[in-house]
């Protein structure tokens, strides 16, 4: 199982030089795991910068992925990561439940560097 943090979504969707690195990495549907809180932030940015037909589009194809709802255990192991970390809410909320699934983590994010079970391809530096 493979958790697509909503970085990696982003640059595979717009087709960048690491969305193209990354898209090799990306798992068939029945494997994919989806955050619910990837689905918010998908749709946030998703309708801010391509509008709301395209997120609908994407949220659709999520739908068809592996769900994963945020539930007291997730929150609460996100609540210890968020500390131990540093990590902001939303990404200890990703990567508590990746841990949870037992799923590795695809991230862009430099900030998930040196954590378990993640697969970084980072962004450039600007």
């Amino acid at each position: 199982m493979r958790l697509v943090d909503t970085s990696a979504w982003i640059e595979w969707l717009i087709g960048s030089r690491v969305g193209t690195e990354l898209a090799p990495e990306l798992p068939e549907r029945d494997r994919w795991l989806v955050p619910t809180i990837v689905q918010l932030e998908l749709a946030k940015w998703l309708t801010r910068e391509v509008g709301e037909d395209k997120a609908d589009q994407v949220i659709a194809f999520t739908q068809v992925c592996v769900i994963a709802e945020l539930n007291t255990p997730i929150a609460l192991a996100a609540a210890e990561l968020s500390a131990k970390h540093k990590l902001a809410t939303a990404d200890a909320v990703v990567y508590a439940t990746a841990l949870a699934r037992g799923a590795d983590l695809l991230t862009c994010d430099r900030h998930f560097a040196n954590l378990d079970g993640v697969l970084l391809i980072p962004r450039p530096l600007p």
